[in-house]
């Protein structure tokens, strides 16, 4: 009979989703999110700023354009802003939720993975393998390269 100390306890699904590293992976999805909530917050406060500028005044003739000045430059440069932020946090909510569902959580993480996909870290082949394969690699491109080159420079000159 086993020994009831000494037996696992049974794995609940959802502790890998609670666990300390999971929270740590999860942690740059959820500062991506609240960045996207943030920037589209800003977004719409300068539209409904720039739509509030063009409305006419109470009294003002409704067949004449606004008296505001309007400054192209400054425009651009808030529009370049806006869009740089909205981009920066979707990617950054984007690249917290891929690392959160691939399980990444450090350099080293992504590093182990990406090697053991190619067969690196395996017993098949060593770096050193992989180093030499794409070196062959890159001298056949190269010398097919240079024989296109020589066969263009033959035919230019008959």
């Amino acid at each position: 009979m086993p020994d009831p100390s000494t037996a696992e306890a049974p794995s609940s699904p959802y502790s890998s989703l609670l666990s300390p590293r999971s929270r740590k992976q999860f942690l740059l999805f959820a500062a991506g999110a609240s960045f996207l909530f943030l920037s589209t917050s800003i977004t719409r406060r300068s539209l409904a700023r720039r739509h509030a500028s063009i409305v006419p005044k109470f009294y003002h003739p409704s067949n004449r354009p606004p008296t505001l000045p309007i400054s192209g430059a400054f425009e651009a440069f808030e529009a370049l802003n806006i869009a740089t932020i909205n981009v920066a946090s979707v990617m950054m909510m984007m690249g917290g939720g891929l690392l959160w569902a691939l399980d990444i959580s450090s350099i080293e993480d992504m590093r182990r993975k990406v090697r053991g996909r190619l067969g690196v870290d395996g017993i098949a082949r060593s770096e050193r393998d992989v180093e030499e394969e794409f070196e062959e690699w890159i001298a056949g491109v190269l010398k097919r390269k240079d024989d296109k080159e020589r066969k263009r420079a033959g035919v230019d000159n008959d």
